[in-house]
């Protein structure tokens, strides 16, 4: 989501696993939203260590010392993200930095329109339903098209752990575990009654819908504790929310 201003955080890069290989990078900025707001990065570590969602410019030092403390980051082999925006990839190029393997991995349609112009290396185009395998851990690319928002938007999902890597669906504020089996849709409709942040499309509900048939068993949140549990389940249920909200608009 953008912010207004650079989010100032409270203390260094949090990290735990949430799934076998999979770990939540987490810094709470206290001064965004009336309760604070969680930045979100995961970081697989595996034969070819990916990292989706790079964090602000600004938070680079921190988000660099928790990826160092995990796999090293020079080891870091894919940078990715779901679309361009200065909390998903602002410290893209820091990463190409500082790691000389990395590649910027992301959609075919954003690499064109903003990536390739962006990144320090040429980015490695992503096709839908395209696959990178990291060794044990495999990630699917599946294109979501302004959903939450963004004409490049996309999501990845993780098959081996069945963990969707959802980006800024189900936005929640405040701070909050990394892992829970609390209900994740009613913080989001809260979320998105404050911000207005999601792109309403009448393919919105479908879109989400579709990803629910993946029958993932966690979603990993960009702002917000990850969530175990019936995550099909709560990929409906927001899509619902959105249909009523279309609903409501068109009346």
């Amino acid at each position: 989501m953008t912010q207004a201003t650079t989010p100032e955080p409270d203390g260094p890069t949090r990290v735990e696993e949430i799934a076998p290989g999979i770990h939540r990078l987490s810094t709470f900025a206290p001064d965004v939203s009336p309760t604070g707001f969680t930045f979100n990065q995961f970081l697989l570590a595996d034969e070819e260590p990916l990292l989706f969602h790079t964090g602000h410019r600004s938070l680079f030092p921190s988000v660099r010392d928790a990826i160092d403390r995990i796999v090293g980051i020079e080891r870091l082999r894919w940078i990715t993200f779901g679309h361009v925006e200065s909390d998903e990839c602002g410290a893209m190029n820091l990463l190409l930095e500082a790691a000389p393997r990395a590649e910027v991995a992301h959609g075919a349609l954003g690499c064109v329109v903003s990536v390739a112009e962006m990144a320090d290396r040429p980015p490695r185009p992503l096709a839908d339903g395209e696959v990178l395998e990291l060794g044990t851990l495999r990630v699917r690319r599946l294109e979501t098209p302004h959903v939450p928002h963004g004409w490049d938007a996309g999501l990845l999902y993780e098959e081996t752990t069945g963990t969707l890597l959802c980006g800024d669906l189900f936005t929640a504020c405040g701070d909050g575990p990394a892992l829970t089996d609390e209900d994740p849709v009613g913080p989001a409709i809260e979320a998105e009654d404050m911000f207005g942040y999601s792109s309403l499309t009448p393919s919105t509900p479908a879109t989400i819908e579709r990803l629910a048939a993946l029958a993932p068993r966690r979603l990993a949140l960009m702002h917000g504790p990850s969530f175990v549990g019936d995550a099909a389940g709560a990929l409906l249920a927001l899509a619902a929310d959105y249909r009523r909200r279309l609903d409501r608009a068109a009346a």
